[in-house]
């Protein structure tokens, strides 16, 4: 029953065109099968997962907040969007490069080398170091990628991982539809 509201003209056209406007705007709002628009796989060609995101119940617990993906020392690992590097250094026993990609979302990966300095401005795609060695975390070679939710002020920042894959891949469990004959 439109025709009891009281609207301007002007209105419904400009009703009608918002969500194509609000799908411009958020250049990293997810697509239909959850993947960020402007992500990309760290290195190339898309490697293999041999770990995958298993998250402790608890933020204190032992878990694997990221992916191992499969990668070889030297193997140069590239930025998956868009951001700022906001750490270059050592941690414990691992060289770590971490990018804030202000959209409320931070990549980590180790072991890397990088010449970068904190605050250098990445593109997705861009070189940002290379694998290092690491026979500890896995033997056959691998590139661990963490991915932080660094939060709105409102709670506890960077303290909330997300699964790296549902970023560059459709995660979602595949569903057999029912078959029908021509």
């Amino acid at each position: 029953m439109l025709h009891h509201l009281a609207l301007p003209r002007f209105i419904l056209p400009l009703l009608l065109l918002l969500p194509a406007i609000a799908s411009t705007a958020a250049p990293s709002q997810s697509d239909e099968r959850g993947i960020r628009a402007g992500w990309e796989w760290p290195l190339a060609p898309r490697p293999a997962v041999v770990r995958t995101f298993d998250p402790p119940e608890r933020p204190w617990l032992s878990g694997h907040r990221g992916v191992d993906l499969r990668a070889t020392p030297g193997q140069e690992v590239r930025a998956p969007a868009s951001g700022i590097v906001s750490f270059v250094g050592r941690v414990v026993d691992r060289d770590v490069v971490t990018i804030d990609h202000g959209n409320g979302l931070r990549s980590s990966f180790e072991p890397v080398e990088s010449g970068l300095p904190r605050g250098a401005a990445v593109t997705a795609g861009q070189a940002v170091g290379r694998v290092a060695p690491t026979p500890q975390h896995c033997p056959e070679g691998c590139l661990h990628w963490g991915v932080r939710e660094t939060g709105d002020g409102a709670g506890p920042r960077g303290t909330d991982y997300v699964d790296p894959l549902r970023l560059v891949a459709d995660t979602r469990p595949s569903v057999l539809l029912p078959w029908r004959d021509p």
